[in-house]
């Protein structure tokens, strides 16, 4: 909860509003923009290939999907991963891991870059107006750590205990986000196990018919169809599922941490264009390559 996208150069930050009444060369200040979440291509292609690429490979061997739709199976080993989930973390954690599930095909278009235009031009209005100025701008803010810091800046906050009030709140959210796809490592860890479990379930039935040979054979096929739910599911969702999950959130990690970056250099009194190279750091080599070029 991936994160950027180009932009134009720092050096002319470009307002997306301003207010009705604006001082003699008062400095600019982008307003934070609403974006919203672009489709994420490698997901939805990376989903629909492992299943195409599985289900093609049954009929191609003579095979056909009625097969491998058995409704117990099924019952079986998401019933009993989902309770063994259910046993190991807290109904809200669970909750939200699912909901965080859209991140995985959905990443917001958060602008890293934007963000340092941004922070470079509060930059400059505090050295040049004062720190007190950019009071006018929070409520142009929408991410709530980035305005919550610029508060604490602007009440008069020391450079040293603003970090530290912060960092308290970077760490608590990155422990409570880095519990979301364990979630999913979990389910990928309990599947497999369950499968077998289906699987021995499904045989013991089919010894009590042995008395049948035809019998015996269609049931020991359906009783494998439980492993390959329980193996599949793992190595087809849940374990890349808590992958995909994981690089959101260092995403979102980072950006939090540019911020408090920026608004504490902001509160030193750091040279804008000083902390215009330090945030540039933050960014990816091929955008850190484009702003260079556009400088």
């Amino acid at each position: 909860m991936k994160d950027a996208a180009g932009i134009p150069a720092i050096s002319r930050p470009v307002l997306s509003g301003r207010s009705p009444v604006r001082e003699r060369g008062e400095a600019t200040v982008p307003r934070a923009q609403a974006h919203g979440d672009a489709m994420d291509k490698a997901s939805i292609g990376g989903v629909l290939l492992a299943v195409v690429g599985i289900v093609a490979g049954l009929l191609f061997e003579g095979g056909n999907l009625g097969q491998i739709l058995q409704p117990t199976a099924a019952m079986i080993v998401f019933g009993g991963t989902f309770g063994a989930v259910l046993l190991q973390f807290p109904l809200a954690t669970v909750a939200a891991a699912f909901r965080g599930l859209v991140h995985v095909f959905a990443t917001p278009k958060k602008q890293n870059d934007a963000l340092v235009q941004m922070l470079v031009a509060f930059a400059n209005k505090a050295r040049r107006q004062g720190i007190v100025s950019l009071d006018a701008d929070l409520n142009s803010i929408d991410d709530p750590f980035l305005k919550r810091s610029l508060t604490l800046a602007v009440d008069g906050t020391e450079p040293g205990d603003l970090r530290k009030i912060m960092r308290v709140s970077l760490d608590s959210a990155m422990e409570s986000e880095e519990q979301l796809p364990m979630v999913f490592e979990s389910a990928g860890g309990f599947s497999p196990t369950v499968g077998i479990l289906g699987a021995v379930l499904g045989l013991i039935q089919v010894m009590q018919h042995l008395d049948n040979l035809q019998e015996v054979g269609r049931g020991i096929a359906v009783a494998f169809v439980a492993t390959i739910y329980g193996v599949g599911a793992a190595n087809l969702f849940f374990l890349p599922f808590a992958g995909k999950m994981r690089i959101r959130i260092r995403e979102s990690q980072q950006r939090r941490e540019m911020m408090l970056e920026g608004v504490s250099s902001i509160l030193e009194g750091m040279n804008p264009r000083m902390i215009e190279v330090k945030l540039a750091g933050y960014l990816d080599d091929s955008r850190r390559e484009k702003k260079e070029r556009a400088a």
